[in-house]
């Protein structure tokens, strides 16, 4: 959870209640990188996870970065706000992000959006790093292993954010996380994290029973008071009473799963009008910055899964021991499973 919403204390609070805490930097230079792991060091010594975007920047796509202007120039007065400034292209961050992790040797290394190149991948191991990817499809989990990584994150349709697929287009690669943990099962020999949708421990433990090793979620932690989630966006989630979320490309450029509100629905009819990852991420970030501080959600990125209707308000330590003893139980109940 890249952005700001994976802060070191709910990192911290997870990893001191038995979980395995992230750190999002997929957005964070090298040394804010380094920054923030020796501060989480400070905030407990279990072991913990960086997750870094190995792919994913279209710099070979040319666009018209006119109409996306004109249409932010207006959202802009309407906030306040200067006219919008087309970002100048920056380079691929993720060599040099990947430099600080191999520095930091943390635990776990995962990443989406692609995979590091087999010179990457070998260095991260010769560290002794565990290293997890994410796939969207058989293919891509088939792909994951052949790169020698470690696990797999297996990310259903489900998943709130950015898709982390990187081999086909995403309208072909919307696999729900009931079908795609127990393909990839079948298709490699590597553990399987389940990841899509998930929010309570019976959630954890129908994964498990479809061969997962492990269940990752997102979109139940935000709520948790550690979480950086801003006022309107936690509030978005928690008003949710059916699930809204849409796959939109209009914040980032790329696509990601998010509660429908005001800025997708302005850009419903303007798809071509959108700018590549990440430079439309870049170009909207001043009018999300000024929606959380204005407490507007309609011009927030409100990434979340499709379980959001149970989302519940808990320290995350507490989460993970509810999460915990709600597997248990229904493990229990269900023995056979």
């Amino acid at each position: 959870m890249a952005g700001g919403l994976s802060t070191l204390e709910l990192a911290a609070a997870v990893c001191n209640a038995g979980a395995l805490g992230s750190l999002g930097a997929g957005y964070l230079v090298p040394e804010q990188i380094g920054e923030d792991f020796r501060r989480f060091r400070a905030l407990t010594g279990k072991p913990v996870a960086i997750n870094l975007f190995a792919g994913g920047y279209e710099d070979d796509r040319v666009a018209d970065a006119g109409p996306m202007l004109e249409i932010l120039a207006e959202i802009h007065r309407e906030m306040g706000l200067p006219a919008p400034v087309l970002p100048a292209a920056a380079p691929n961050p993720f060599p040099k992000q990947l430099e600080m992790v191999l520095e930091l040797r943390p635990q776990i290394f995962s990443f989406t959006f692609g995979i590091p190149s087999p010179a990457e991948i070998n260095r991260l191991k010769n560290r002794g790093i565990f290293t997890m990817g994410t796939a969207t499809t058989v293919d891509e989990g088939r792909a994951l292993e052949a790169a020698s990584v470690d696990a797999i994150v297996a990310q259903g349709s489900e998943a709130g954010a950015h898709r982390g697929t990187f081999l086909r287009d995403f309208d072909e690669s919307m696999v729900p996380i009931r079908e795609l943990v127990p393909a990839i099962r079948r298709a490699t020999s590597l553990p399987v994290i389940a990841s899509g949708g998930l929010m309570d421990g019976r959630d954890i433990a129908e994964m498990l029973s479809l061969g997962a090793c492990a269940a990752q979620l997102g979109t139940a932690f935000l709520t948790c008071p550690e979480a950086g989630t801003s006022g309107a966006y936690r509030q978005a989630i928690l008003s949710a009473r059916s699930d809204t979320t849409v796959i939109t490309r209009a914040f980032s450029g790329r696509a990601a799963r998010g509660l429908r509100n005001t800025f997708i629905e302005r850009l419903e009819e303007k798809q071509s009008y959108i700018l590549p990852f990440p430079l439309q991420n870049s170009l909207t970030r001043p009018m999300r910055t000024a929606a959380a501080k204005k407490g507007d959600a309609g011009y927030l990125s409100l990434w979340a899964g499709q379980g959001v209707t149970r989302a519940r308000v808990l320290p995350a330590g507490e989460l993970v021991r509810q999460l915990t003893a709600e597997m248990n139980n229904a493990q229990a109940a269900h023995p056979s499973k």
